[in-house]
């Protein structure tokens, strides 16, 4: 029986694919390892969005190379389809596969036997006009929360994004579909679901045909019984709808928490972005949501340093963003990507101004953070814990994403439980005291 392992760079899009992936491994035979237990088939699965994916790869190889010096290296992922060559040159790969062809690999690369020394990786990878099948993909590795994919792939040529590149069209799964894998996954035991894509506002699209919505998708799996929660991972502004707001908040299984991509707060950036919104509609959805959900957590993806992005422009978004009701960013610093609109505007932001603004936003991240989690103190809230004991503690998140400590109880892990918010401890996490008495026994 072989042994095989994964590494997993990137989104949790990568992650719910690696465990998908690995399934299929388990069904063929073969024995699923940590990276470290000497595993005869080592498989990478990478991600293109930094700069320095290059790096990373390397260094992984390296380290399986050390681990075990005969074992066969696979490179799947963003960054296979996009420089399948260059990886297939680094010293210890044996394949590389891009996006049409990462599902199929255990057939494609029969028996996994290494090539001579000296000679360059296998690259298996087609154009990614390609990369047109859908493949159902969830994450099975923690049995408090599992990340679904229903879409892949995206339409939208924004100024500094691989993605489209590196995925292809996009294209989705069914609601069908999807709610069946969603009671496949409550069947396991999982609590949560975690709604994933590259583009998931624009689900629905089949064969380049739109088919079904978004909207119905959500209305679909608030019925699936068995999940208690269902969070929407990551929504374009454009495609997060009223309707689905208003769904949302009196929804019974969909949780009050949005993750709303701006990228930039001064709309001449947004231009040079090709975003299609602007900062006026931002303002509106955040708006809309706090009216019907003032409790509702809600993340924001940032860009610093786009190329053409002033000092004043820059202080626009943060001064945007300060003034907003949100609760956490998540701030990405502009690396250049060949083959992408944004490598040719001008002028380019020195990288450290760019290292400047990117410190400037994670500070205003930890302010908003801490001001979101001081306004939900006294309140009461579901807290599902989670499988991991550090210190003596656990930990866990309310609905609305309030990470919350608790001292450790067995019986607490993968529950569901009503608490109240009481204080935030040094680690800037909340403590959290029981609401009916037969929560703790301690």
């Amino acid at each position: 029986m072989k042994k095989v392992a994964f590494y997993t760079l990137g989104c949790k899009l990568n992650y719910s694919e690696t465990s998908s992936i690995s399934r299929m491994f388990e069904q063929k035979g073969y024995q699923k390892v940590a990276f470290n237990e000497q595993p005869d088939i080592f498989i990478i699965n990478t991600c293109s969005v930094t700069d320095n994916a290059d790096k990373k790869c390397r260094k992984i190889v390296r380290e399986a190379q050390g681990i075990n010096p005969n074992g066969y290296v696979a490179i799947i992922g963003c960054y296979a389809q996009l420089k399948p060559q260059e990886i297939s040159e680094i010293p210890g790969v044996d394949a590389v596969l891009g996006a049409a062809e990462k599902f199929r690999l255990i057939d494609l690369l029969d028996g996994f036997v290494k090539a001579p020394v000296a000679q360059p990786g296998r690259v298996m990878a087609s154009p990614i006009e390609e990369a047109v099948d859908y493949h159902v993909s969830y994450s099975l590795n923690d049995r408090t929360r599992t990340f679904l994919k229903v879409q892949d792939g995206c339409d939208y040529p924004c100024a500094y994004c691989t993605i489209p590149l590196a995925r292809g069209k996009s294209r989705s799964d069914t609601v069908e579909n999807v709610v069946k894998a969603a009671h496949e996954i409550a069947a396991r035991g999982v609590k949560e679901i975690v709604l994933t894509g590259v583009n998931i506002g624009d689900f629905g699209l089949h064969d380049g045909k739109r088919t079904e919505t978004f909207f119905e998708l959500v209305q679909a799996l608030d019925e699936v019984e068995g999940i208690e929660r269902f969070r929407i991972s990551s929504i374009e502004p454009n495609l997060l709808t009223d309707e689905i707001i208003a769904f949302v908040a009196q929804s019974k299984r969909f949780v009050p928490h949005f993750h709303i991509p701006l990228q930039s707060g001064s709309n001449k950036v947004l231009g040079l972005m090709r975003r299609r919104y602007r900062r006026e509609l931002y303002v509106d959805r955040v708006t809309k949501i706090k009216e019907l959900m003032p409790d509702c957590c809600i993340g924001v993806d940032v860009i610093v340093g786009h190329p053409g992005e002033t000092k004043e422009e820059f202080l626009e978004t943060y001064n945007f963003l300060n003034e907003l009701p949100i609760s956490y960013l998540h701030v990405f610093t502009y690396s250049e990507r060949p083959n992408t609109l944004a490598v040719d505007i001008k002028p380019v932001v020195p990288q450290s101004q760019r290292a400047e603004r990117s410190k400037m936003l994670h500070i205003l991240s930890d302010k908003k953070r801490r001001a979101f989690y001081e306004g939900q103190l006294g309140t009461e809230r579901t807290v599902l814990f989670e499988d991991e004991v550090v210190d003596g503690n656990m930990q866990g998140f309310t609905e609305n994403y309030v990470r919350v400590t608790a001292k450790y109880d067995p019986l607490l892990i993968n529950e569901v439980k009503r608490l109240q918010l009481i204080e935030i401890n040094a680690e800037g996490q909340v403590e959290v005291r029981e609401v009916e008495t037969e929560v703790f026994h301690h």
